[in-house]
């Protein structure tokens, strides 16, 4: 059973549309394994996405992902890495698929809704900066 984290980002949140993201997770069969709402500081946000650092994008980046609300969730199922990505669509979304969530909800390449982890590797440190063990049901 593979884990993957799902960000729904400031933008979504603000528009009202958590329970639309979640519910297309569940109607795509994965499962919920931990679920909160928080909001990171600047600093937290450049831990976060720490591997963009030297990306000219870094800045606007970690002032998005601070700027508000966002909604952390541990996902669960076969291939759910791919899964995920596959229902999140293209990063851009005016390249992203029809039915996917980017495409749906996506404004711009910054604000595109959602964030997926795109490695087992990146799933495991993505996991663990949000959620500690006794917070993670495994089903």
């Amino acid at each position: 059973m593979e884990q993957t984290l799902a960000i729904i980002k400031p933008d979504a949140v603000e528009r009202n549309l958590v329970g639309e993201i979640l519910k297309r997770v569940e109607e795509a069969g994965l499962r919920i394994a931990a679920l909160k709402m928080l909001k990171l500081s600047k600093e937290e946000a450049q831990g976060f996405y720490y591997v963009h650092r030297e990306r000219p994008f870094f800045d606007s980046l970690t002032d998005f992902m601070s700027s508000g609300p966002i909604v952390v969730a541990i996902l669960q199922g076969e291939k759910a890495i791919e899964r995920w990505r596959s229902l999140m669509g293209a990063t851009d979304p005016a390249k992203a698929e029809e039915g996917t969530i980017r495409k749906a909800f996506g404004l711009n390449v910054e604000k595109n809704s959602v964030h997926g982890s795109d490695s087992p590797e990146s799933a495991a440190y993505e996991i663990a900066y949000f959620f500690s063990k006794v917070e993670v049901v495994n089903s």
